[in-house]
């Protein structure tokens, strides 16, 4: 990536709210569900239930947004951290975070994530009663027979809703660290970072996500166990460390941006690379498989400023649909999966055929989590933390004094 020479943006040009990072929020929260609703028809990849009917071709779209879909989301949740902390305190952002994350988690894994389990473990035959009956044996806390559902070993599970609690790790260990990052050293490292350039930004973060996968991701699969995910640890956090530490450095925006095109043609480039291995590399250590990792993470970061660079470019502006969609992505991100699992059940069950099913699954989930955010969550005010969203009052205010300010989720 050859060196800009683009003037960087003015200070005051990054003090005003980063519509880019609120939009990317919600377009990367809409892949995500989208991707879910494909994970009920794609062939091969265990998920909570599965249709009868299997699309071996959706298998190509999601391994080319697998490497980076996650990864994004923590990266904006750092830069939106970055701006955050700009306002707050340490403590006072220890317990916004706390409260903003861990309300939702908690309810969430009582009342959302429960029907999940419970059509698993119908599917799986771990269990035959009604969803009362379920809810009884749920709410004993007792390990399950194994295979019951994603969690039963220790007897409750919150799915899709992992993000949150290893979100909430990462902001509390950030708050934790902010002393030694706003040290002298800490503030040159970060510089060193901040002012990379080139090719340097492309390949020089990709090292230490490469090292890590080396030495981690054989003895720490992916579990979303979030005491025993090391390796997912190491590659998410990082993304959020990214994230915090580029916030509103003007030069490295304004080089992600003027060299978009040519990250789009490294893009492609990456993603060939990466495909060509995934189906030639062997599981076990090897140079090929060495060469896989190399391009997954390669692949992954690639993408990632793509995005970031594209995004800057396109969608830094206050769209109508935005504050809609920026307060609402929280609940639908909560309820999504749920919806999804429920409807696609039911559905599966009538034999609707392999383009009618799939079609209503997706609109049942899209409508589902508007209907009950806009008709139920939106209207009650003390549902509204429960999913994330802040009281009317609070935000009546918040409205009043988010013209100047990035939006902090």
């Amino acid at each position: 990536m050859p060196a800009t020479s683009a003037p960087c943006e003015s200070s005051a040009a990054v003090a005003v709210r980063r519509y880019d990072i609120d939009a990317l929020r919600v377009l990367a929260f809409a892949l995500l569900i989208l991707y879910h609703v494909g994970m009920f028809y794609v062939p091969d990849w265990g998920w909570h239930v599965k249709s009868g009917h299997a699309f071996e071709w959706l298998k190509w779209p999601m391994t080319i947004v697998n490497p980076w879909r996650m990864p994004l989301l923590f990266l904006i949740s750092g830069v939106a951290v970055h701006f955050l902390l700009r306002r707050v305190g340490a403590a006072g952002f220890a317990r916004a975070r706390t409260r903003r994350l861990l309300v939702p988690l908690l309810f969430g894994m009582a009342v959302v994530v429960p029907p999940q389990a419970y059509f698993q473990a119908l599917a799986n035959g771990a269990f035959e009663g009604g969803y009362l009956q379920f809810l009884a044996a749920y709410f004993t806390f007792q390990p399950w027979p194994p295979g019951a559902f994603d969690g039963s070993h220790v007897g409750i599970t919150w799915n899709h809703l992992w993000y949150l609690p290893y979100l909430l790790v990462y902001s509390l260990l950030l708050a934790a660290l902010l002393p030694v990052m706003r040290s002298r050293p800490g503030q040159a490292f970060i510089g060193r970072f901040r002012d990379l350039r080139g090719l340097r930004l492309w390949l020089l973060p990709v090292l230490p996500l490469v090292l890590a996968t080396w030495a981690l991701a054989a003895r720490f699969p992916t579990t979303h166990d979030l005491l025993h995910d090391w390796h997912t640890h190491v590659q998410y956090g990082a993304m959020f460390l990214f994230g915090y530490w580029i916030g509103s450095d003007a030069g490295l925006w304004a080089e992600l941006r003027d060299r978009r095109w040519w990250l789009l043609g490294a893009a492609v480039c990456t993603c060939i690379a990466f495909q060509w291995l995934r189906v030639a590399a062997v599981p076990e250590p090897s140079f090929a498989r060495a060469m896989y990792d190399v391009a997954d993470r390669l692949n992954g970061w690639t993408w990632l400023l793509l995005v970031l660079g594209w995004g800057h470019h396109l969608l830094n502006r206050p769209f109508r649909w935005l504050p809609y969609a920026s307060e609402s992505v929280y609940p639908w991100y909560v309820l999504h999966q749920t919806v999804t699992v429920v409807a696609g059940a039911w559905l599966a069950a009538l034999g609707l055929g392999p383009w009618l099913e799939p079609l209503l699954v997706l609109a049942a989930t899209a409508l589902g989590c508007v209907l009950v955010t806009d008709l139920v969550i939106r209207r009650v005010d003390w549902l509204r933390p429960l999913f994330g969203m802040k009281r009317r009052a609070r935000r009546q205010y918040a409205m009043a004094t988010a013209g100047s300010r990035v939006a902090t989720e």
